[in-house]
């Protein structure tokens, strides 16, 4: 044990990280290698306690998502070399480990991770029973028909893990103090941060909140609620086993997904800890509502060997030596849950200058890599990838403590189900986050979740198998799906849009700050436009339309998803530059209804005494106006592609208008669509997604939106230089447009794409998006391929399920939008539908 120094040394800093676990020292190594100066980690018992010390240490290359695999990677390669450089042993074993698959449905889930891993540098191997039972030799192949094995993974004993980091942290020049409980904390007008404690205040720059299981606690002295909950888990360690001792080599870690454990060698026994199912699982509530007990550190929970006696006889029958083994030592322990299971790692909207790492479900495997990408971001303005999925923003008011206790008891229970495309999870739903509508629909269709929001997926009709029915390939939702797709196409649809993030801006300065945020120019009175702000490197940060409703006062209309994300980038902007601006969220207070297809003018019109003809209002173009009487703001724009509206209103209007637009439509024949229907839509349109074909992973330029971008206006925008250089180096890849000859399944994105050149086929890019084309009754997708191999024409294949399938890049888009036919059309050309 190290020799804790009680004191704070000094009285600034640049950054102070709350929290000694591996995550706050990992922080505190990455900001001190980095260069910075004056890092102080503040710790209220000693280093590790909490979650840090009791952890099973497993670390995995794997993971479900994308850029998380970037994190586990660097991680990995981190601990690898990390006693080298500190001189601390860090314990590390990598024996590799396999996941086992036991169900045909399960080998399916493995190959489509596989057809996301090829674009990843990472090993990762799909292998057969033989070679399962070869890696290890104790299985009960009974059941086996499948593993995916990743060979560089393992486990580190995190106690040491955390004293190397803490050791190197020293070395590049951070001070760790403990014990130092933090006792306030004081935002001041300029953004830095009085941090109390009982041997005195620091002044810092930044706060970094890495507290464990107290982020709560340290949440709360600003006002915020992180929505997280300690979760029991336990795992069980064994006596010396005979098989085990007698073996040359180290068993590779197990993962038994039907029996949801993992299990590893510890010495010459085994270790294994289960996730129980949401009934039996226990979860640490009084902590939530009265706090963590002051004082606890190192503390652990009474064991319940009966929660887990289900799984212990599963993992008995999958690896038979267990049964004579006994167990030793039970650790029942408190580990801090997120709804979703990912950790929130960012800077925080609504306070300035406060970051969060907290969160985390797998904090040995996230450390290395967590603290590297937050240290990147610190330093440099911008996040080195994307991760919006542990963005802190995801969350919000609607997130409540009774939401976040269902959505752990789920996400823990849910462990190792199978992960498939589209997932849903249904526990704390409905948020209170529900459109005006919701009541109106909900009987009706396939309820997403978006952002806390409920939204239609797809309708019912008679006839249809209802209900959600996750698949692998073509499931229930692939005719109705077809239906609405021709709905708009040919007649009239309404889709409920409420969960778009709106933010209204105003103020003297409201001009000049959107002109240096967005990329494009700003909007005249009257007028729409999609804009894109930038990261300083050039990145996609966000996509908006951008709406000039009066003068000086503007709409912004961003994904659900990205509601605080982007607001919170335009507050920091807003404070860094003195913009004297107002900004308000209207996201809960408004509903949207979009109205599209060739009837849409039709069935308007007969609701306003406005004219909406196309000379009067012209496409891009916004405008209030009544609908049978009720107050929108009317904006002539369709994620269809087809002749559209979105309609603006206040929430409590949601149900009188769409009843008079559904009263209006009858002889046209209108009908609902939902979300599915509007990515085929948007998709055979070529239209980009944020978040898919565009993101902190990419500029505008490779993802083909130079038509947004206007280098030439006078204002400097932030990422103007940066994409100035890009575009003069010339691009590495860009975005092409596909379409594949698949069977019953289409892609989904993030699939590997192929090329069969003169040596052997390789990956060469991966796919963004993609869909089945119910105009051209075909797969298509967007995928990022290198320039050399980008030509109209090229053929390629595409992983999916672990087969390849022919793909050629065409001209985009599949289908042209409604004003570029209604153009085409007035010069007496004949457009293609």
């Amino acid at each position: 044990r190290e020799a804790s120094s009680p004191s704070l040394g000094k009285d600034r800093a640049d950054t102070v990280i709350i929290g000694g676990g591996c995550v706050g020292v990992s922080l505190a190594y990455h900001l001190a290698k980095a260069g910075l100066k004056d890092v102080v980690l503040l710790e209220k018992s000693e280093l590790t306690a909490g979650s840090t010390w009791h952890a099973a240490g497993l670390t995995t290359y794997f993971h479900p998502g994308i850029n998380l695999k970037k994190i586990h990677a660097y991680s990995i390669k981190l601990y690898e070399k990390l006693e080298e450089e500190t001189g601390q042993p860090v314990g590390f074993h990598q024996p590799g480990s396999i996941r086992i698959a036991s169900t045909p449905t399960r080998v399916d889930e493995f190959k489509y991770q596989m057809t996301r891993t090829g674009w990843h540098p990472t090993e990762q191997y799909l292998i057969t029973p033989e070679k399962v039972q070869e890696l290890f030799p104790l299985l009960n192949m009974d059941k086996v028909l499948a593993g995916l094995y990743n060979p560089g993974d393992g486990h580190i004993d995190p106690y040491s893990l955390t004293m190397a980091l803490a050791a190197g942290a020293r070395k590049y020049g951070a001070q760790l103090n403990y014990p130092v409980q933090v006792t306030n904390l004081n935002s001041r007008s300029d953004g830095t941060w009085e941090v109390e404690t009982p041997l005195g205040i620091i002044q810092a720059k930044r706060i970094v909140n890495t507290a464990g299981f107290w982020a709560r606690e340290v949440g709360k002295m600003i006002g915020l609620q992180h929505p997280l909950i300690p979760v029991h888990h336990q795992y069980v360690v064994t006596s010396t086993i005979p098989e085990v001792k007698a073996l040359k080599t180290e068993l590779p870690v197990i993962r038994d997904l039907e029996g949801s454990y993992y299990l590893r060698q510890e010495r010459d026994g085994l270790l294994f800890g289960p996730y129980e199912s949401e009934e039996k699982m226990k979860l640490q509530e009084s902590w939530v509502k009265n706090g963590v007990p002051p004082g606890f550190g190192k503390e652990l929970f009474e064991s319940d060997l009966d929660r887990i006696m289900e799984h212990i006889e599963a993992a008995m029958e999958m690896v038979p030596v267990l049964r004579k083994a006994d167990i030793v030592n039970t650790i029942a322990g408190p580990i801090t849950y997120s709804p979703d299971i990912l950790p929130m790692v960012g800077p925080h909207q609504g306070v300035r200058n406060y970051w969060v790492a907290i969160g985390f479900g797998y904090g040995i495997i996230h450390a290395g890599g967590m603290g590297k990408y937050l240290s990147d971001w610190i330093l440099e303005g911008e996040p080195p990838f994307d991760l919006i999925e542990v963005d802190p923003n995801r969350y919000g008011k609607w997130t409540t403590t009774e939401y976040t206790a269902a959505k752990a008891r789920e996400s823990y229970g849910f462990n190792n189900i199978v992960g498939y495309p589209k997932e849903e999870r249904f526990a704390g739903r409905p948020t209170e986050r529900t459109s005006g509508l919701y009541d109106l629909l909900k009987s009706k269709c396939s309820m997403g979740f978006h952002a806390g929001w409920e939204q239609p997926h797809w309708f019912y009709k008679p006839g249809d198998e209802t209900g959600y029915k996750p698949s692998f390939r073509r499931t229930n939702w692939f005719d109705p799906v077809g239906r609405e797709y021709k709905q708009v196409m040919e007649k009239v649809g309404v889709i409920d849009l409420s969960p778009f993030g709106k933010f209204k801006v105003k103020g003297t300065d409201s001009v000049k700050l959107l002109d240096h945020l967005f990329a494009n120019v700003v909007p005249k009175v009257g007028s729409t436009n999609i804009s894109h702000m930038l990261t300083p490197r050039g990145k996609v940060y966000a996509e908006l339309t951008v709406s000039q409703l009066y003068p000086g006062e503007f709409m912004l209309i961003t994904g659900s998803g990205s509601e605080l994300h982007d607001l919170r980038w335009i507050e920091e902007k807003i404070a860094r530059g003195g913009y004297k601006v107002e900004i308000e969220n209207m996201t809960d207070e408004m509903g949207v209804l979009s109205v599209a297809g060739p009837y849409a003018r039709q069935v308007l019109q007969k609701l306003t005494n406005e004219d909406l003809s196309d000379a009067s209002f012209k496409f891009l173009q916004c405008r209030h106006l009544k609908l049978s009487n009720i107050a929108v703001t009317a904006i002539r724009i369709s994620y269809t592609g087809e002749l559209g509206w979105e309609l603006y209103h206040r929430k409590e209007d949601s149900v009188p208008l769409y009843s008079a637009i559904m009263e209006a439509g009858q002889k046209e024949g209108i009908d609902d669509f939902g979300t599915y229907a509007l990515n085929a839509l948007r998709l055979e349109k070529g239209f980009r997604a944020w978040g898919a074909e565009m993101n902190c992973d990419t500029n505008p330029l490779e993802a083909g939106l130079e038509y947004f971008v206007k280098l030439n206006k006078a204002a400097d925008f932030t990422g103007k230089e940066a994409l100035k250089q890009i575009k003069e180096k010339g691009l590495k890849r860009r975005l092409v447009y596909l379409t594949l000859e698949t069977d019953n399944v289409d892609p989904e994105g993030n699939e590997s794409v192929w090329h069969n050149g003169k040596a052997r086929t390789i990956v060469i890019g991966n796919t963004t998006s993609g869909c089945f084309s119910y105009g051209a009754q075909q797969s298509l997708a967007f995928a990022y391929v290198p320039m050399e191999l980008s030509k109209v024409g090229q053929k390629l294949e595409v992983e999916l399920l672990g087969k390849n399938y022919p793909a050629t890049i065409i001209q985009e888009p599949l289908v042209l939008t409604e004003p570029t036919r209604m153009r085409l059309q007035r010069k007496g050309e004949s457009p293609k539908i």
